[in-house]
């Protein structure tokens, strides 16, 4: 007959055994996927804080239906505002990864695009816009920054004025060149892109004219409700 410490020994082996083949399981699971393609997303919970994008169990997604160009098509948190999907910007003067046509440009007449948007939720009070260029040789320059712009407007006409308050009641920051609002693509070399980035916002931020991206941004922080974005491309050879 097994002694007490010997069945004790012999149940901890069995354990290790089936935990040893469990892992061996995943693994192989893991790698299946990880070969057919897929991407496995594992959730990941820093701080111990838990959010809704943390909360579902590990999952493969085919590379396939990976999104592209528009971002939050799964709801993740933002600070105390959850980000949902849904909204989407275009601009009617080019499509997405195509060429920004000179008039926009400091080849042309510098003027700002056309931009419309779609989708935002019910929430939003105002938006949000920052064009900036994430190819330029001293690291990201911004050519434009815009918001509080009210949640009744669906896009913004060509050639905003380069004014603090606009007659709409949105308000223009400065741009990397220490200018109120836009100016166009002007890459010293090379095909620079230029990222439009919208955002949809609970409030109406206490901002005013003149302030940089970066304060803006702080601003925002725990506020926006949804984002999108699309890429223009601009060389001048």
């Amino acid at each position: 007959m097994l002694t007490e410490n010997a069945k004790s020994t012999s149940e901890e082996k069995k354990a290790d055994r089936r935990g040893f083949l469990r892992y061996l399981a995943g693994g192989v699971a893991v790698a299946a996927a990880a070969a057919a393609g897929y991407y496995v997303l594992t959730p990941q919970h820093p701080s111990g804080v838990t959010t809704a994008a943390t909360t579902a169990q590990t999952t493969a997604f085919p590379t396939s239906v990976m999104p592209t160009t528009t971002l939050s098509q799964a709801t993740v948190s933002s600070s105390a505002t959850e980000i949902k999907a849904g909204l989407t910007v275009t601009s009617q003067a080019f499509g997405d990864g195509e060429r920004i046509p000179p008039k926009h440009t400091c080849d042309g007449e510098n003027i700002s695009p056309p931009i419309s948007w779609s989708g935002a939720p019910k929430e939003t009070r105002s938006y949000a816009l920052i064009m900036d260029d994430v190819d330029a040789p001293a690291g990201t320059f911004t050519h434009w920054v815009i918001f509080n712009v009210p949640a009744t407007e669906t896009g913004l006409e060509e050639d905003v004025p380069a004014l603090g308050t606009l007659p709409n009641g949105a308000t223009q920051g400065k741009n990397t060149a220490g200018r109120i609002g836009y100016t166009g693509p002007c890459p010293p070399s090379g095909t620079h892109r230029y990222v439009f980035r919208l955002f949809a916002i609970d409030t109406l931020m206490n901002l005013q004219p003149g302030r940089t991206k970066e304060e803006m941004m702080k601003a925002m922080d725990g506020h926006i409700l949804a984002e999108a974005q699309f890429t223009g491309l601009y060389s001048r050879a």
